[in-house]
């Protein structure tokens, strides 16, 4: 009888414990969200987050405040959310670069997994690979004869070391066995640029990003690195349908939170981010961005960018791509 007595002060003392979180989740929020974005305005995360923080301000009923915060790759940004106060008023809609493979890259300040914690995959771009106009190939199995004719001969641009076109690529050389050279950029614009200069001869680009240069034919696209054929670009095989099924390249973007973020105000988080992907118009936007929106549970974000994580770390290593960790 004793031991039950205290058994049932302890449940009664963590109950009370736990009513004050709980209630706070049910009123959360109750003051502005500032969502971080850790790029310059104007990018696909910059448009994300304005698309869904204006329709979670609705369902809030309270401001939601995009904070530009750019610089090293999204990393910074990301760092920002890692430091704030985990009270759910600070979250950001961070990119695979800065979550999954900026940390097997480089020394950044925080660690992925246990310096924040993720709410909601929101959405998810194929790359799509392009060659110059003046490229003879066609087609995959016409790009990789190519390049097994001309080993170190074919170079592919990237948006700098590191980045997701430069690892995609790495992926496609490791994968196809064949020897083709990485020019860095200082970001996606200038590599373009000197892709449709006809500089350089391909690269793995955000399917957005090149879709104009694309139906100009100024570009010819190769192949998508989704695991389904886009609607804006029905016409372009997947890798696997040109006979590479590993060469899955998607960029995706996710919300996460400080870690320690009290799970019932994550969930609350979550309930407001997939309701504004639920909308309608929300969905159109984004579409027209060649976006496709996600929407899931915290715990299946996590596993997700833990294995994105793994996946890049094996291809960094594989490649024997120079890091700075």
């Amino acid at each position: 009888m004793g031991d039950m007595t205290i058994c049932g002060r302890l449940l009664a003392a963590v109950l009370l414990l736990l009513a004050p979180v709980t209630a706070f989740a049910q009123d959360f929020p109750t003051k502005p969200i500032r969502l971080i974005v850790p790029f310059p305005p104007g990018g696909p995360n910059d448009i994300i987050a304005r698309v869904i923080g204006q329709k979670i301000s609705e369902l809030a009923r309270q401001p939601v405040i995009v904070d530009n915060r750019a610089g090293q790759g999204g990393v910074l940004g990301t760092d920002a959310v890692a430091k704030a106060a985990p009270d759910g008023y600070t979250v950001a809609i961070a990119s695979a670069g800065a979550l999954a493979i900026s940390p097997s890259m480089e020394k950044v300040a925080y660690d992925t997994l246990n310096d924040l914690a993720p709410v909601t995959l929101v959405a998810t771009v194929p790359e799509m690979l392009v060659v110059a106009a003046n490229v003879p190939a066609k087609n995959m199995n016409e790009l990789v004869a190519l390049a097994r004719a001309q080993p170190g001969k074919l170079n592919f641009a990237s948006s700098g070391p590191g980045s997701l076109p430069h690892l995609a690529c790495e992926l496609f050389k490791l994968t196809a066995k064949i020897d083709i050279v990485h020019v860095p950029y200082r970001g996606a614009a200038p590599a373009l640029n000197d892709l449709l200069g006809q500089q350089v001869q391909m690269t793995f680009l955000d399917l957005p990003v090149i879709l104009p240069q694309i139906k100009a034919g100024a570009l010819r696209p190769i192949a998508l690195g989704g695991r389904e054929r886009a609607p804006i670009a029905p016409d372009v095989p997947t890798t696997a349908e040109a006979g590479m099924p590993d060469l899955v390249i998607e960029n995706w973007y996710g919300m996460v939170a400080p870690a320690r973020t009290p799970p019932a105000i994550l969930a609350r988080l979550n309930q407001l981010a997939t309701a504004a992907m639920a909308d309608p118009i929300v969905k159109q936007k984004l579409a027209e961005q060649g976006l496709t929106l996600a929407g899931d549970t915290p715990e299946h974000f996590r596993d997700f960018i833990a294995a994105d994580i793994r996946k890049w770390a094996k291809v960094i290593q594989d490649a024997g791509v120079v890091t700075t960790k």
